[in-house]
Order: structure tokens, then sequence, then C-alpha cells
């Protein structure tokens, strides 16, 4: 039976499988095998014990099943780990976990499991990255309305959406490598995280089963890893997610019936409705917009998380068995349907300039402004000039430029060919330049990462 729909409806079969039982106890078998391997080395156990222990930590001699079982009668899941794997390793099982306390081996085993998540969240963003810079390319001269408090203001373009866009995954790739340097550390230190139970050799076992697991180690904890750095982890996360619902919001509004400038792919055998038939409803970037308001609610619990009674307490357990695979696997669902709507995105052409041109070029009251001032007049005197003339040619529903030519005090600034370049492809200042200089910046971080 299954209850979260993680479990059957979102995420990819990689992501859930990251976060499954079998293999979160397969994490946390691959620390404690390390801790074997590492004490070895140091002549503190047989090395023939250490490789008895790491030929058999693994599922298929520690059954999650036993686990389970040993877990219902001793009530506490590490300790049950422990001993089912000491069972299956018969003499050498008094070696295991030799040293170490609980949340060694969660929290390094956790380590594990973000880093894995981390890299299939990286290798969405790059393919959203690669959507958006050949969408930037492509759409760099295509002229649309830019909108402000939701009121058409001056021209952009559809490459400007895009770069911005662009721009700002990037940065989410920027963060990701900054966060790795702090969350992918591990640790083996003991109680209260004095390493006493490791005697003098307490650094060395730490930097030996690390570097085994390809982490790196603590510089201090007091038993657990700080929460902090799970906290700054689950930010990271929730700002990702809010990129994805920018871009999942944009999508809707320019989807809007009466706009209708771009929209999502929607399949030939595909349902909008139950009982409308001629439905195109934005069903993924909607999915996006709403699973980003669980991952903006994660955060909190993440920060409540940090403080803890004394040197630690439970309180953050059983939160972070919610909200760590929850919130990877929401986002990786969210990442996935953004790829689907940014890479099947159709365009209405006919319907953006349609709307470009929907005020009457009320929208080219700057550019007249400009113009006047440029010409000699005064910019504040020009600025309430074209005020006047716009509130006019909304009022009488007639073109700006049209009543700005029957104005005398214009006309004694502006020759015709001056009206005539007052067009709103011809206001889109360095938008072209701007979005080459985006792109520029991103082929060069592709190269630097060997794409």
């Amino acid at each position: 039976m299954t209850v979260h729909p993680i479990d059957y409806r979102y995420g990819s079969e990689d992501m859930r499988r990251i976060w499954d039982e079998e293999n979160k106890l397969q994490k946390l078998l691959d620390v404690e095998a390390a801790l074997a391997r590492a004490h070895a080395k140091l002549g503190n156990i047989p090395e023939e014990s250490a490789r008895v222990i790491s030929e058999r930590a693994n599922t298929k001699w520690v059954r999650l099943e036993r686990v389970k079982e040993i877990e219902a009668e001793i009530h506490h899941d590490i300790m049950a780990v422990v001993k089912a794997l000491s069972e299956v390793c018969g003499e050498h099982g008094k070696y295991v976990h030799l040293g170490a306390t609980s949340n060694d081996i969660i929290d390094t085993a956790n380590a594990l499991l973000i880093k894995e998540s981390l890299e299939i969240v990286k290798s969405d963003l790059r393919e959203i990255r690669s959507i958006l810079k050949n969408l930037a390319m492509e759409h760099k001269y295509t002229v649309c309305i830019g909108r402000t408090h939701g009121q058409h203001a001056v021209p952009t373009t559809y490459g400007m959406k895009f770069a911005i866009w662009l721009d700002e995954i990037q940065r989410h790739l920027d963060r990701i490598d900054e966060l790795e340097e702090r969350i992918l550390v591990g640790q083996m230190s003991g109680a209260v995280g004095t390493m006493a139970s490791f005697g003098d050799k307490g650094p060395e076992i730490q930097r030996l089963v690390m570097e085994d697991l390809g982490l790196k180690p603590a510089r201090i904890s007091n038993q657990i890893i700080q929460r902090d750095v799970y906290a700054e982890l689950m930010m990271v996360l929730a700002l990702i997610a809010s990129t994805l619902d920018k871009i999942a919001l944009e999508v809707r509004n320019l989807q809007r019936t009466e706009i209708l400038e771009i929209s999502e792919p929607f399949g030939k055998r595909q349902v909008g409705s139950s009982t409308m038939p001629h439905k195109r409803n934005p069903i993924r970037s909607e999915k996006v917009s709403g699973l980003a308001r669980v991952l903006y609610s994660n955060v909190i619990p993440a920060l409540l998380n940090n403080p803890l009674w004394h040197e630690r307490d439970l309180t953050n357990s059983s939160v972070e068995r919610v909200i760590l695979p929850e919130s990877f696997v929401l986002l990786d669902e969210m990442l996935k349907s953004m790829k689907k709507v940014l890479s099947g995105l159709e365009f209405f052409p006919e319907n953006i300039k349609r709307n470009l041109y929907m005020t009457n070029n009320l929208i080219m009251a700057e550019p007249l402004m400009l113009k006047l001032t440029e010409k000699g007049m005064g910019r504040q005197e020009a600025h309430e000039l074209v005020r006047r003339l716009a509130m006019r040619a909304f009022r009488e529903n007639r073109d700006l430029i049209a009543v700005a030519r029957e104005n005398e005090d214009v006309r004694k600034f502006l020759t015709e060919d001056d009206f005539e370049s007052l067009k709103p492809e011809n206001y889109i200042g360095m938008a072209p330049l701007i979005v080459d200089n985006v792109i520029a910046y991103i082929t060069e971080k592709e190269r630097k990462e060997g794409l």
C-alpha cells in the first residue's frame, strides 16, 4: 500500500530509488564497512574481519526484513542495522560499529544520499540551461510587449525572458557547487563528537572513512553534523523551486486565452477537461507551481532542526525522514516537468504582434518623450506633454503617434522621419546584445564543465 504521491506519482525512478528503504539501508552498510576498513588499516581489527564485514555489508546479506524485525524488538533503527550486519558476519561481527555512534552512520549515509540526489538535480538543471540557451538565441529578436504591474510597459524580447531564466538557472548550478563543499561531509567522531571512543586514532579513522566514501570530514561535530548545513540545502532546493515556479507562472499567464502568446505542449490525445472538450490547460506548469509550495514549506522545519538541546536531541530525526526524500523527489518532478514544458513550448507570433500593438502605440510614450528631449525640449516638460497626449489617446481610443502628430508643440521639435521611427520594433534597446552576453557567459561555463 502506498500513501504519499512521491511513492507512485511524482519523481523519476532514479530519484525515488535513491531514497527507498533498500538504498538507504545500503548506504548505512557502506559507512559501517568503511569504518571496519579504516580500523583494519590502523591495526585496530584483523584485516580478515574488515574483509568479511565489507563483503557482507550489502542488502543481499543484510535483509531489510531482518532489520525491521530487530528494530520492532529493540526500538532502535541503527542498532538494528548493527545487529543484522553482525549476525551475517559470524565471529567477525564483534568488530561492527566499533567506536561509532548512531549519527556517525546516519549523517555520513545522508551525505551519500544527498550526493547522489544532487547529481540528478544538476543534470536536469544543465538540460534546462541548454534548452533556455537555445530559446534565447532563437528568439533574440522576437519583439513582444513587456509588462509591469500586469500592465503593458515598453517592448522587450522573448530572448530577454529566456536569458533571464537562463542566467538564474546558472546561479543555481553555482550555488550547488558551493553548497557541496559544506554539505558533502561525514563524521566519525563518536558520542558528543570528542572521538574519545577512538582514542588518539580518531582523526585518522575519520579521515580514512571519508576518503573511502568520497566525502569530506567534518571539522567539528557534537554527535551530529550541524543542521545549519541541512537548512542551507533545503533553502537552495526551495530557491531552485522558486525559479521553476517563476517560469511556470509566466507560461501560465502568457497562455491565458486573451493573451495566448505561448503555450506549453499539448498532446494529440490529451484531455483538458472532463466536461469542456475544448480546454488546453497548462497542467504541467500548474503542477510545478503547486509543488513549489511544498518545498517552500519544508524550509521552516529545516531551520527549526538547527537549534537542538545541548549536544543533540532527536527532534530533527523524524522531520528529516520526511523533508529530505520529499523535497528531492518533488523537485525532481518539477525539473522534469519543466524540461517538457520548455522543450515543447508553442509560440503564437500573430498574438505576440497583436498584443504588442493592442494599446494603439501608448507603449511608445517613453520613446516619444525621449525623442522630444533629444530634440531640445526639457525632460519634465516633455514628460507632462506626452502624459496629456497619452491620456487623450486612451480616452478617444486613438493611436498615440497620430495624436502626437496633431500637436503643435510636438511638431515644433519632431519631423515626419522622427514620427516614422517611433515603432515598437525599434525600441528594444540593447536587448539582443544583452542576450548575447548571457549566452557567451553560459557557453564559457559549459566549456569549463567539459560540455
